[in-house]
């Protein structure tokens, strides 16, 4: 068994009317990821528009005069438009209500906290998760921090500015999970924060 780790963080402190609620925001952001595993190209149409929005390595949030500095520019999202042209459609993920709770600690611990990453006082991944269920196979969380729709959560996570392995993007577009469970929720600092966690298999309690 494996455990894979994997967090992001990115600056956006833009508000819009049309915000969903948080709840709603997790159900969504699992939908949006299982859109980009069955149907990739639909999701190189959304890299390419993103693409558009880039003044040099600052990428401007489409709708606010919010600009949001990147590492590496429009040379990430042009790597990620390559992978997706290549991606093969992989089958959806289910909602698993365990997975859905341990991912709800984190995020509730550090909306009090202000603390980023995979670890704190309710634990680490494998703790968290295994306190709701039984997991088989693997396991793997994704973190992000700032972005307020679900789509703009997917589309930095698959392009991965600045992380080396684009080890969020391989969560997604793992094809062994079968099962992922999502919480968002305020975050001081970074005012919104989702975390993702998979499996190739889980049992809930």
């Amino acid at each position: 068994m494996k455990t894979v780790l994997a967090v992001w963080i990115v600056l956006l402190l833009s508000v819009t009317s049309a915000q969903a609620s948080r709840g709603e925001m997790a159900r969504e952001l699992l939908l949006e990821t299982n859109v980009a595993r069955s149907d990739p190209a639909r999701y190189v149409g959304y890299l390419k528009e993103m693409r558009g929005y880039f003044i040099g390595k600052g990428y401007r949030v489409p709708g606010s005069f919010n600009l949001v500095m990147t590492k590496e520019g429009v040379a990430a999202v042009d790597e990620a438009i390559a992978f997706l042209s290549r991606q093969r459609p992989i089958s959806a993920l289910s909602w698993s209500p365990g997975l859905a709770r341990a991912a709800a600690e984190l995020v509730r611990e550090q909306a009090g906290s202000g603390a980023t990453g995979h670890e704190g006082t309710s634990g680490d991944l494998k703790q968290r998760i295994e306190r709701f269920g039984a997991w088989q196979g693997s396991i793997a969380e994704n973190i992000g921090y700032g972005p307020d729709t679900a789509r703009r959560m997917v589309l930095e996570l698959i392009v991965d500015d600045g992380v080396s392995d684009r080890g969020h993007r391989k969560n997604i577009f793992e094809p062994s999970f079968g099962t992922a469970g999502v919480a968002c929720g305020p975050h001081p600092m970074y005012r919104n924060m989702c975390v993702m966690d998979f499996a190739v298999g889980y049992k809930s309690k």
